[in-house]
């Protein structure tokens, strides 16, 4: 069974950058669609973007098109989320998730979480 870290959440000026990275270790990664959700203080979980088991093919949330990009290193079992032109709102618990099924935008699609990254921005 896949296990996921996330990592590379921190605070940042409104404007700056941030990479999540989100390491998988045990089963097999190749295999899997992988999706990056957040959940924003008080509010429910909701998908930020994902990427095929190829790496083709991403899809975002309109919130994020042109300041984010997902990615992926089969051979270092690892996806990113690389974070430009943040803003307040995007303060949130970033979490990645896989799925062996066709890739998905909701939540209830993956079974497998890691246990979030926080990524605050301030204004």
């Amino acid at each position: 069974q896949v296990q996921l870290v996330e990592s590379g959440g921190g605070l940042v000026q409104a404007g700056g950058s941030l990479r999540l990275s989100c390491a998988a270790s045990g089963g097999v990664f190749s295999t899997k669609n992988m999706g990056w959700f957040r959940q924003p203080p008080g509010k429910e979980r909701e998908f930020v973007a994902l990427i095929s088991r190829s790496g083709s093919s991403p899809i975002y949330v309109d919130s994020v098109k042109g300041r984010f990009t997902i990615s992926r290193d089969n051979a270092k079992k690892t996806v990113y989320l690389q974070m430009t032109s943040l803003k307040p709102e995007d303060t949130a618990v970033y979490f990645c998730a896989a799925t062996i099924a066709a890739s998905s935008t909701e939540v209830a699609s993956y079974n497998i979480w890691g246990q979030g990254t926080q990524v605050t921005v301030s204004s």
